[in-house]
């Protein structure tokens, strides 16, 4: 008996040992790209599908995640986010598509009011073009996604809404939207403040036509109205910087305007666990987008 039980071990030890996993994983890598815009180089990740390695001829839409502010291009690997994208395509749930992550710093992914960090100008011409170029993508702007969350969020509306042709999709998680900041003068304190909770993008003493000339809802007022653009945002209805009233206005908004779009207050404040609950919805949607 002592023998069989040896044999039924060992026979257990070696198809664990040599077990396929069902499905094959996806991979991370994290690099740079050199800018001549920005006179530095960018980091970025890039998280690819798991047919990537194996189908070496097949191309993927690419869908740009835009962080937060004080956060990195890794913010997708250090908040657990890679684990869920995988655990999705795991389900098939969502297609696969790759994923590219810049480091945006606290630059609200806009060209600054000093003109020193360009870097919608950066995205647009020179990240965009070396993601398409060094990944296999397929061609054309229903192949192309932008999402983002907070700082991010309010990255990919503006980017979305400013450039309509390059963007079949956008998603954005409790973005940084305010309808209207209080009028009045704020004293060079408050002015400082602004800036500082801004990242300074928007100019230093803040400048507030700046910021009005690079909202989401004037370029949704008075620009264009896109065609064929997907659009999905959320917010918690917690949100600690009232988030989700601007939000709702932006809902508002678009509605206005016969803009058609997926729009959702969920409960739940401005932090990672609003956003890890909610990411699969906005992957799904953008999924939709691609393949549908």
């Amino acid at each position: 008996m002592n023998r069989v039980w040896r044999l039924a071990l060992a026979a257990a030890f070696l198809l664990a040992l040599f077990a396929v996993p069902a499905h094959a994983a996806g991979r991370a890598e994290c690099r740079s790209v050199p800018s001549k815009i920005l006179a530095r180089p960018v980091a970025y990740c890039v998280l690819l599908p798991p047919s990537y390695d194996s189908e070496k001829a097949r191309r993927y839409p690419v869908l740009y995640f835009l962080h937060g502010l004080g956060q990195n291009e890794q913010a997708l690997l250090d908040s657990g986010g890679w684990n869920l994208i995988q655990d999705l395509w795991d389900q098939k749930r969502i297609g696969e598509f790759v994923i590219a992550a810049p480091n945006g710093g606290r630059s609200f992914f806009i060209n600054s009011r000093d003109g020193r960090q360009r870097y919608e100008d950066f995205l647009v011409k020179e990240f965009m073009p070396f993601i398409e170029t060094h990944y296999r993508a397929r061609d054309g702007h229903r192949n192309r996604g932008i999402t983002g969350m907070s700082m991010g969020g309010y990255g990919a509306l503006h980017l979305a809404f400013r450039h309509p042709e390059l963007f079949g999709s956008v998603s954005a998680h409790s973005a940084a939207l305010i309808a209207n900041l209080p009028r009045g003068n704020l004293g060079d304190s408050g002015e400082a403040a602004v800036s500082l909770a801004l990242g300074g993008a928007f100019g230093t003493p803040f400048d507030r036509a700046f910021w009005d000339r690079n909202s989401p809802f004037t370029l949704a007022r008075i620009g264009p109205r896109p065609t064929g653009l997907h659009v999905y945002f959320d917010c918690g209805t917690e949100d600690d910087f009232g988030f989700n009233r601007g939000a709702q206005a932006f809902h508002d908004l678009l509605v206005s305007r016969g803009i058609p779009h997926e729009f959702h207050l969920y409960p739940g404040r401005h932090d990672l666990s609003y956003f890890a609950e909610h990411l699969p919805a906005s992957l799904e949607f953008q999924s939709r987008s691609f393949f549908h």
